[in-house]
């Protein structure tokens, strides 16, 4: 594939982990020439320009949009209405629209809603990320040798399709297409239900404290590993949940269902059922580290 031609003006309307990584590892690849950062916090905008990972900085979206050749859409999924309603009218005929929202079936929606050409709008999603947030939490690294999803249907135009599909390519990413309500059915499983786990993990924890006695101070190693994304952004998360519902209730009815089987064996003292459920998770995780280990 040719190396694509650098973006011009890229504006990129919040710039946290996702928004300011992806300006710099465009930066990395000289694939820009001049990158307007959006957002609501200015404490947080004059981060990015000190540390180079924007040239402008703006609170109006509208005005920030209005010479962009490409939107990079990078908020809560909540924020969605509001974004494309500010950016309707006010982009350039040219201009290319993509995000990078962790369900793609809503951002697809909201888009035919508020835009009058959604054709130009390319949903997309860098599986990618860490629970750290804001511009400085960002590096140039994060979506290296990384999958991203592509979700265009029917009406997306196939140039502003290949264009993101280049842009991803060149911050590091493995590209793959897929049908928008594919990706969010498979999303509830392996990214959705496990933030949701570890949510309600540290309150089940958290809620057998007492004045005398903090739980917290005897947690250990797996504690730590495994409540890891808790500490993801709650109002990210909530959006992900609300927007992508009912995949993942689907996905936390299947949990239930597997603790109550643990509670059935433990009840009945089913050591043989024990081992057999604990031994065949152990074997698909480890089979998955095997063949997809490289991917995170």
């Amino acid at each position: 594939m040719s190396t694509p031609a650098a973006i011009k003006r890229l504006c990129i309307i919040g710039v946290g982990l996702i928004g300011g990584s992806l300006a710099r590892a465009l930066r990395r690849a000289n694939a820009v020439q001049h990158i307007v950062g959006v957002g609501r916090s200015r404490e947080n905008l004059e981060s990015a320009i000190e540390l180079g990972i924007i040239d402008e900085m703006s609170q109006d979206i509208a005005q920030a949009v209005r010479d962009a050749d490409r939107v990079i859409i990078a908020v809560p999924l909540g924020m969605y209405e509001q974004v494309f309603g500010d950016m309707a009218g006010n982009l350039h005929a040219d201009a290319i629209i993509s995000d990078v929202g962790s369900t793609k079936m809503q951002a697809l929606s909201i888009a035919k809603q508020r835009l009058a050409d959604a054709s130009r709008f390319v949903p997309a999603h860098p599986i990618a990320g860490t629970e750290k947030s804001g511009a400085a939490a960002s590096f140039s690294e994060l979506f290296d040798d990384r999958t991203c999803i592509l979700t265009p249907d029917a009406t997306t135009d196939a140039q502003a399709v290949q264009s993101i599909e280049q842009m991803w390519q060149t911050a590091g990413s493995k590209v793959i297409r897929m049908n928008a309500d594919t990706h969010d059915q498979l999303l509830a499983g392996v990214s959705h239900l496990p933030h949701v786990a570890a949510f309600a993990l540290v309150n089940a924890v958290r809620k057998q404290g007492s004045e005398s006695f903090d739980p917290f101070a005897f947690a250990a190693g797996g504690f730590r590993d495994f409540t890891r994304i808790a500490s993801s952004s709650p109002e990210m998360w909530r959006d992900i949940a609300m927007s992508n519902r009912q995949p993942l209730l689907q996905q936390i009815s299947a949990l239930k269902n597997e603790l109550s089987g643990l509670e059935d064996a433990l009840q009945q003292q089913d050591e043989r059922t024990l081992l057999d459920e604990f031994s065949a998770a152990k074997k698909a995780r480890d089979q998955w580290l095997e063949k997809h280990g490289d991917n995170f």
